[in-house]
């Protein structure tokens, strides 16, 4: 078993935290969905990700869908692929281990959503749940593209309130606050006035710069991110997804941020209710309106609503819309119960480790005797911003996770650096 020691960097003692958290644990009962029905029954191309059609009356978009897990795969591999953030797909499936799930686990894709409480005109983003909206009219039809997101800690959060798209750019220089210099500092990892456009870059290729002042939309080199409380106050999406909201928002398009753990509305004649856990103690506030929206639903339809499961789902907390009303007759169930999917026969952004070299450079980041923890950690490695290739070597119940390969010296111990930073890893530098 390794044990990491805690760390200060952001992104890192995110991943970190997850590292823990993601042993196997008690899984939560998810009561409506049949996950005995066959498996699997369509592919994963033909899922609606990001762009959907509102009617006026409609609250709800999207819908669930269930995947197995195949070897070598992590969660913010297939979460990245079906356009979700980290924290989505792993709170939607307690239990299953972040970086090395089980071959032949089913997951719940929650690729539903519940539309948040706000004008539908340009972007919202839903810090609770870490989603933004885009919509836009198109003739007389609504439409909203949406996008996990990853959003500033506690100690930096993203502001809440109206704004404005500003400006854009592709390929932007960050110029890095005084703040973040000195943390770096703080770390032995002192960092320039400015970082030009390049995989050193974590704005990406492209950012939207808000009218409130040093505060932008953007691209990220740390894909695994996205999901997690992890920036400086920054909003930080997928590249390509940040590709499409850089392409189609023109500048001074309205931008409302707003706070909403619980959601509540309707689809077909069935109330849904989403809930996430809230941000220390935000959530009092929104609860009450969302009771409140609740009792109105229930007294204008004359259908009484299950409190029992509104409870349970509070209570629960899992991050995807669940009916919490009867379900009228003719009610289509194909929108209720998840879609059952094929596996992509790739995983889009998953990292890429090229074969071992004989003649190259190696950082040898940790020899364990568990080779769960041993691919765990070579996975995390993986998962840096930019990323830095790691793989198991196993011999004589010995696990080697390697970093690399590197063209020379120089690169090797540079990556061997960001471990240390980044991951507090004593890292062995070689060559083959």
């Amino acid at each position: 078993m390794i044990v990491l020691p805690p760390t200060s960097h952001r992104f890192s003692l995110t991943v970190l935290l997850l590292f823990v958290l993601s042993m196997p644990g008690c899984a939560n009962v998810r009561g409506f969905l049949n996950e005995s029905l066959p498996f699997p029954m369509h592919t994963a191309d033909g899922v609606e990700r990001n762009d959907f059609v509102v009617a006026k009356d409609v609250d709800v978009i999207g819908r669930l869908a269930m995947i197995r897990v195949e070897e070598g795969d992590t969660l913010p591999d297939i979460a990245r692929h079906f356009s979700l953030g980290l924290n989505t797909v792993s709170t939607a499936n307690p239990g299953v281990d972040i970086w090395v799930p089980e071959a032949g686990e089913r997951l719940l894709l929650p690729m539903s959503f519940i539309l948040p409480d706000a004008p539908r005109k340009g972007i919202v983003i839903n810090q609770a749940t870490m989603r933004l909206f885009h919509f836009k009219k198109n003739a007389h039809l609504l439409e909203v593209s949406t996008y996990p997101v990853g959003i500033g800690t506690e100690e930096r959060p993203t502001p809440m309130g109206k704004m404005y798209i500003s400006r854009k750019k592709h390929l932007p220089t960050w110029y890095v606050p005084a703040s973040i210099a000195a943390d770096h500092r703080k770390k032995g990892d002192p960092l320039p006035p400015s970082v030009p456009p390049g995989p050193d870059n974590p704005l990406g290729e492209h950012a939207l710069y808000l009218s409130r002042i040093t505060y932008l939309i953007h691209g990220t080199n740390k894909p695994a991110s996205v999901g997690l409380r992890a920036t400086n106050g920054c909003i930080r999406l997928y590249p390509e997804d940040v590709v499409r909201l850089f392409e189609n928002t023109p500048v001074k398009t309205p931008v409302k941020i707003v706070n909403q753990p619980y959601l509540a509305g309707q689809r077909d004649g069935i109330v849904y209710l989403e809930a996430h856990t809230p941000f220390e103690e935000s959530g009092t506030a929104n609860w009450k309106k969302v009771y409140a929206k609740l009792k109105k639903i229930e007294k204008a339809s004359g259908n009484a609503l299950d409190w029992k499961k509104v409870k349970d789902v509070v209570i629960e907390a899992s991050g995807f819309p669940v009916p919490v009303s009867a379900i009228p007759p003719g009610s289509d169930m194909a929108m209720v119960e998840p879609l059952k999917l094929w596996h992509p026969s790739r995983l889009h952004g998953k990292p890429d480790v090229p074969e071992f070299q004989t003649d190259a450079w190696y950082v040898l980041a940790a020899t364990l005797t568990d080779k769960v923890d041993a691919r765990r950690l070579a996975a995390i490695i993986n998962h840096q911003g930019p990323p830095i290739p790691a793989r198991v070597l196993s011999k004589n119940g010995r696990h080697r996770v390697l970093a690399g390969p590197f063209e020379n010296r120089r690169a090797a111990r540079d990556a061997a650096k960001r471990l240390k930073i980044d991951l507090e890893l004593k890292g062995v530098v070689f060559e083959t």
